[in-house]
């Protein structure tokens, strides 16, 4: 869940090649599966019910924009955590970003849903999508965007090895570290530089 109480601003991450990689399992009951052509629905779904979108359509609109045009790369970087009546309930994406020439393997749409918060599904869908980068992407540097609002999400990137970057950046998105950094040290209760 997005905490929108807070100022939004910018938050880049860093995942250096070489750190071992984490090892969460999922909880009993949950299990992982793949995106296969027609789970475009409970995607958007799944990041609405976090505030990512205002509503489904909108996250269905995104979705069919930015991702659709890859859909045989979606079929193997795009995961879900379904509960035990099969309903998809997290999900996340090990996809790639350029910066200029290079591509960045990178961390795309990490959500869980509130009901499932808190029981360990967030840090085997973490710990799964690093394994799957580093399986197609090699071991390299993983980056992530994300905002102030996802503070909770921070905290488990912390715990998988990532680190706040203090003025680099990847793609086009803009850092600010400066701003940033006062609103986590208030929120976060793992010490980072």
């Amino acid at each position: 869940m997005l905490d929108k109480t807070i100022p939004h601003f910018n938050v880049i991450m860093k995942r250096s090649a070489g750190v071992p990689l984490p090892r969460f399992a999922l909880p009993e009951g949950y299990s992982f599966t793949w995106y296969v052509p027609g789970k475009e629905e409970q995607w958007a779904e799944i990041e609405s019910s976090v505030g990512e979108f205002e509503n489904v359509e909108q996250g269905l609109d995104y979705f069919r924009n930015e991702y659709l045009p890859f859909v045989e790369e979606l079929k193997r970087r795009l995961l879900f955590v379904q509960n035990e009546d099969g309903e998809e309930i997290g999900t996340i994406t090990s996809w790639w970003n350029l910066t200029g020439e290079r591509r960045d393997p990178s961390v795309h749409w990490f959500a869980v849903k509130k009901e499932y918060q808190g029981v360990g599904v967030g840090k085997a869908l973490v710990s799964e999508c690093l394994n799957r980068l580093q399986l197609l992407e090699g071991d390299r540097n993983i980056f992530l965007h994300t905002q102030t609002w996802s503070y909770k999400a921070i905290g488990l990137y912390l715990n998988a090895g990532f680190e706040i970057l203090s003025y680099e950046s990847f793609a086009h998105y803009k850092n600010d570290y400066d701003i940033a950094l006062p609103i986590l040290k208030t929120v976060l209760h793992k010490p980072f530089r």
